[in-house]
């Protein structure tokens, strides 16, 4: 019988830390997306509204990798008043040739985190402004930390305000951030200040309303809006896209009835049958990006099975690096 590899999130936290490997990892993703071949089913969603919770089924195939990974994610929003985290849920990785199964990835939501975060750093490599100094993070928890992190990496940010409706938890995340990556961080009590004077915006929330609005952007700025990812939850102002220079979403199939797309769509400031390119064939050179300074980009996140199948394939790669893991037979 074949030999099953288990990681638990302490050896997969470990063995992938969120550095330029796993943004490459999953910019890489992104270009093997929009060179065509990759098998992507639509995502599998659950929605548990009673709870304020949803479960996420992910996956893709990619050719020339020797695995692929389905990716269980769900997310309930209320855990954190439990003293529970927000998201869990755990990766399988299987041969791409046999179908076999090769490992658990048991890492509660970490790889999950780790690869939304670095696919917020390849939107912002390849469309913030390259002397962007300025952020505004909407959102105070893990993925809004995460996200500042990824950002850094790829952008000269000096400073940071952080949003979020508990202005304490805001104040708490500034706090560890200025000490974690060296820069001036605070806590904003106004949003439109916040967003306004920031070079680029970053929106992390499960919220259901609209929290930007279109006439407090400016040009030169970039959007991040990776906190959309199912149909009711709405971050940005539908106007917000139709005045955007370059709207830019992860997969469109997605963000058209998933993502910041879907409500401008349903709000009619953007045509239904409007075709956008997407990250990966910006990524890949096939289109320009950033035009000129003072363009208005968005990017719209609402997480692809590639990133899932490129983040585990990573990890499990890096895991056998250094024998990490406990293997057992099926």
């Amino acid at each position: 019988m074949p030999l099953i590899k288990i990681l638990t999130e302490a050896d997969l936290r470990r063995a992938v830390p969120l550095d330029l490997d796993a943004v490459a990892c999953v910019e890489s993703a992104f270009a093997a997306l929009a060179r065509g071949g990759v098998v992507m089913p639509p995502i599998l969603s659950m929605d548990i509204a009673e709870q304020n919770g949803e479960v996420d089924v992910k996956t893709a195939y990619v050719p020339g990798l020797a695995s692929f990974a389905i990716k269980m994610s769900p997310g309930f929003f209320d855990n954190p008043k439990k003293g529970l985290p927000s998201t869990s849920g755990l990766m399988i990785l299987f041969s791409s040739s046999t179908g076999v199964v090769e490992a658990l990835l048991l890492d509660n939501g970490y790889l999950t985190d780790v690869r939304t975060a670095a696919a917020g750093a390849v939107a912002a490599k390849h469309l913030a402004p390259e002397t962007a100094k300025t952020a505004c993070i909407l959102g105070a928890g893990a993925q809004a930390k995460l996200q500042l992190q990824a950002l850094c990496l790829v952008r000269p940010i000096e400073s940071v305000s952080f949003w979020a409706r508990d202005v304490a938890k805001a104040g708490l995340a500034a706090e560890e951030m200025a000490g974690l990556l060296g820069i001036k961080a605070s806590a904003a009590d106004d949003l439109q200040q916040a967003v306004t004077s920031a070079d680029v915006i970053v929106s992390t929330t499960p919220s259901a309303k609209p929290l930007i609005k279109a006439e407090w952007l400016r040009p030169g700025q970039h959007i991040t809006a990776m906190g959309s990812d199912q149909h009711h939850k709405n971050e940005l102002e539908p106007a917000c896209l139709a005045r955007a220079d370059l709207y830019v979403p992860d997969r469109l199939s997605q963000t058209a009835i998933l993502g910041e797309l879907h409500h401008a769509i349903a709000a009619g400031v953007i045509e239904k049958d409007r075709r956008f390119d997407e990250l990966g064939d910006i990524v890949a050179g096939k289109v320009t990006a950033r035009r000129t300074p003072e363009d208005l980009t968005i990017c719209d996140l609402t997480g692809t099975g590639i990133q899932d199948t490129a983040i585990a394939t990573f990890a499990r790669q890096r895991a056998e690096a250094t024998g990490a893991g406990t293997r057992f037979e099926s």
